[in-house]
């Protein structure tokens, strides 16, 4: 069999914690010099004991040529860090990844960019660094500005693309140049519909040339689409490795206990790290127990936060399938007569009356933000979980099955000349 294009044994990585020393004058260095015997000792007990912390843990995996792997993972599981161990931006603790091939990233928006050159000289700055010549660059060239679609922007300093612009110039370059394995991280998150489905089809075509890619995104719908198996970090460490849908599923059930309809969220796992905590909890509630309601209840989603002594003009919640399909979204800014204003500490209500579900489980993200700028200042995915049941929506007895839909709703028929009235079998 041939060898693993990627092969990452005990892959380790430690961070250490805490605030960098400030700078001081030189007579402070100098007493700091003395004092260093002293304080050695215990410095290095606490530091050893509370200022580190594991990005990974003990991450072994192969990739072989022309596969696509994805790594799934909440915020925080260590997803980026591993992605920059293989990029060779950073060093593992411990470990080794070996890498057969040009490796092409993408890990973030501006990664590999110089901020001051055109997008035409950025081309081959990355071309450059991946150890292509200029005649193999001049060759793809084109393709790469078709691709990004920035033809008349091409001769402007990429410090003044916008977020979309600049993503799509930095994903054709990675995927066009003659790079034999491909890193991607959140693609997705940026660009419209239609680049994104670019995006997926121009990774599936890499793959089909022999190339590999590794893929790591939230969107489970790419990810079944696109990967032929994954891996998921939970806290650093593999917990599960196998086929793709057993690895959505395996993610989706991540950190999962029982619905008791109130979710804390200072220290919620699914806030991106760029994200102010403002959102403190949200509860969901129904005219039953905890966080299970059915077809045609009426679903209360109750949202609190701490703005302290900023204002905030909208907030918003998603209502999305386990699988990641967003279902229904809902906000004050899509209701009249709702607050448009919400400071200090407080709390805010959405009733969705008649909620016309189908039954399953529903995952709830809640954002609050800002009107000038638009911008969401706080966001939390997957805050609260709840539950939908059938119960007698149709006032028939019968129900809907499993893939018939995501929303019930009732319907009248009639018999038109010539029809027979429907009779059900007992």
């Amino acid at each position: 069999m041939p060898r693993p294009v990627i092969e990452a044994t005990g892959l380790s990585k430690r961070y250490r914690l805490g605030r960098s020393a400030p700078y001081g004058r030189f007579s402070e260095a100098l007493m700091g010099l003395a004092r260093r015997p002293v304080t050695a000792m215990r410095r290095r007990r606490s530091v050893a004991a509370q200022d580190h912390i594991w990005a990974l843990r003990d991450v072994s995996f192969e990739v072989s040529q022309g596969a696509v792997a994805g790594i799934l993972g909440r915020n925080g599981a260590g997803k980026s860090t591993l992605l920059k161990i293989l990029s060779r931006i950073t060093e593992p603790t411990s470990g080794e990844a070996r890498l057969r091939g040009r490796v092409g990233s993408l890990l973030e928006v501006g990664t590999g960019f110089h901020q001051e050159l055109t997008g035409r000289e950025n081309i081959f700055l990355n071309g450059a660094i991946l150890g292509m010549t200029r005649r193999e660059i001049d060759a793809r060239f084109d393709a790469i500005v078709d691709f990004a679609e920035i033809e008349k922007f091409l001769d402007t300093a990429v410090k003044h693309y916008s977020s979309g612009m600049y993503m799509r110039l930095a994903f054709a370059v990675a995927a066009h140049l003659e790079a034999e394995i491909l890193l991607v991280d959140e693609v997705l998150a940026v660009g419209d519909a239609q680049f994104q489905k670019k995006c997926l089809g121009k990774m599936t075509s890499v793959a089909h040339e022999g190339r590999t890619v590794i893929f790591v995104s939230h969107n489970m719908a790419a990810m079944q689409q696109l990967c032929d198996w994954c891996l998921v970090l939970d806290g650093g460490s593999i917990s599960f490795m196998g086929p793709t849908a057993g690895a959505v599923e395996h993610y989706l059930r991540l950190g999962e206990g029982p619905a008791t309809g109130r979710a804390e969220l200072a220290h919620h796992p699914g806030r991106p790290p760029e994200m102010k905590p403002v959102l403190t909890a949200v509860e969901c509630a129904g005219p039953r127990d905890g966080a299970v309601i059915r077809c045609g209840d009426d679903l209360a989603l109750r949202i609190f936060y701490d703005a302290g002594r900023e204002r905030y003009d909208y907030a918003m919640a998603g209502i999305n399938s386990l699988s990641g399909q967003r279902i229904l979204t809902i906000g004050t800014h899509l209701s009249p007569g709702a607050p448009c204003v919400m400071s200090g500490v407080g709390a805010i209500e959405c009733v969705i009356p008649d909620c016309r579900l189908a039954p399953g489980e529903y995952s709830v993200m809640v954002v609050i933000g800002t009107a000038t700028p638009r911008r969401n200042v706080d966001q939390v995915d997957d805050a609260i979980r709840f539950e939908v049941e059938m119960g007698n929506y149709f006032e028939t007895g019968a129900g809907l099955l499993p893939g018939q839909g995501v929303m019930v709703q009732r319907s009248r028929w009639r018999g038109l000349p010539q029809t027979q009235p429907c009779r059900m079998e007992e």
